[in-house]
């Protein structure tokens, strides 16, 4: 059989190759950092993670269905993610499958495949592949806008945050206030001189708990239509958690789950208690000074960017993957309509796909390179669908800001049920 190349060993790397794997596809894995777990792994170089991350999905609904968690904790710890990954690599044979420790620096067409460039222990390689799948994340390329003005204090991207000793007694800005963001400036509030927050539009704020539950494992049944849903949750998050703007938000110009929901009720608490304080966009930086565009200022020690992360596939050019804007346009996320080989794994974000959402994705994929192998005419027809219908609709009526971070969003009911079809169909006209 052909050989194919996985490249990381985090989440969906993993889902890639066990799926692969499971199907009898021959799998080369590669992995720049030292083990598996990807951003997980706090002491992966490319990691983004700090000491205080836990999941902001609840276990059950994150976890890889065939293999829960030991742990019994509903919002786990990174360290405890890092130790599922590294059993889940163990217990499905996949370790032996990675080469670590090597950075994929190139990926050129050729001969129907791609050349693979490596380097690692041994120095620079070249390997022919069928196809390669790029499983290499999308939380670890920093977002970092431009400011006018120049700012002569600390300035860091939140992908540089790892612990709050970094913070201790500083005069902080934090601008943006996404899950990073929010969980940041918890930490700041019990160890910066003061924290202050810059926000450009208002956000929902979901609890962690509704009911004495997870609020994620509610209403896992038929998924409700999206404005029913919106009005419905609306409500329920008005009576637990009140209106963000009497803290200081501004209200939000979109309607809930247009954009991803924060999952941190903590802010609003220390927004209460004045531990902190929301301030406006800025307008610009001026030494140690910065200016919000509501004309007032404030001086800062540091300015943290909790700014996000852009799509980032450097070994590749970009002509391969169909960007448009700002991301890749594929099929389900996966496939390009040209089909030439490259197929993508974890380029989606969706509140509680999870990671067994992503495993659909690699079955998927799976079931299309096994077609690939054993019957070439089950591929055409995939093929053929894929270029020549609409693609599904997987936004389940919800209506996206029309964001950079929003470019690659689905809603995870719309994208579970479609992956579900399409391997359904493809496994049908076997």
């Amino acid at each position: 059989m052909n050989r194919y190349a996985v490249i990381g060993a985090g989440p969906s790397g993993l889902a890639a190759a066990r799926a692969l794997h499971t199907r009898g596809i021959t799998v080369d894995g590669y992995e720049a950092s030292h083990g598996v777990g990807g951003l997980w792994d706090i002491t992966n170089p490319r990691s983004t993670m700090y000491e205080s991350a836990h999941l902001i999905s609840s276990r059950t609904t994150t976890e890889f269905a065939e293999f829960p968690m030991r742990s019994r904790v509903d919002y786990p710890g990174h360290r405890v993610l890092k130790e599922y990954f590294d059993d889940y690599a163990e217990h499905f044979g996949l370790v032996e499958l990675f080469r670590f420790d090597t950075r994929v620096t190139r990926l050129e067409p050729r001969d129907g495949g791609w050349d693979l460039t490596s380097a690692g222990p041994t120095g620079n390689e070249t390997r022919w592949y069928a196809g390669v799948v790029l499983a290499n994340g999308t939380l670890a390329e920093p977002n970092v806008p431009t400011f006018a003005g120049e700012f002569s204090g600390e300035l860091l991207h939140t992908s540089a945050y790892k612990s709050p000793e970094q913070l201790k007694d500083k005069r902080v800005l934090l601008i943006g206030a996404g899950n990073s963001g929010c969980d940041i400036a918890v930490d700041a509030v019990h160890h910066a001189s003061s924290i202050d927050m810059s926000v450009r539009r208002g956000y929902y704020f979901v609890p962690r708990y509704l009911f004495g539950r997870p609020s994620d494992t509610l209403n896992q049944g038929r998924p409700l239509p999206a404005r029913i849903k919106q009005a419905v949750d609306s409500r329920v998050l008005r009576a637990f958690t009140g209106d963000p703007v009497r803290f200081g938000f501004p209200r939000p110009d979109y309607r809930i789950y247009e954009s991803h929901p924060i999952v941190n009720t903590l802010i609003l608490n220390h927004l209460g208690q004045g531990d902190l304080r929301i301030r406006p966009d800025i307008a610009r930086f001026e030494g140690t000074t910065v200016h919000f565009r509501d004309g007032s200022a404030d001086d800062y020690d540091l300015v943290l960017l909790a700014t996000g992360y852009t799509l980032d596939y450097p070994f590749v050019d970009r002509e391969h993957l169909h960007w448009r804007g700002a991301s890749p346009r594929l099929f389900l996320n996966v496939f390009p309509a040209s089909f030439n080989g490259l197929y993508v794994m974890g380029m989606i974000e969706a509140s509680g796909i999870g990671w067994q959402g992503r495993y659909e994705q690699a079955e998927l994929l799976a079931a299309y390179l096994s077609a690939v192998e054993e019957d070439p005419a089950r591929a055409a027809r995939f093929r053929e669908r894929v270029t020549g219908a609409p693609w599904p609709d997987v936004t389940g009526g919800y209506r996206y800001l029309g964001l950079d971070r929003m470019a690659y969003y689905v809603n995870k009911d719309a994208y579970r049920g479609a992956v579900r079809r399409e391997k359904s169909a493809l496994e049908v006209s076997a």
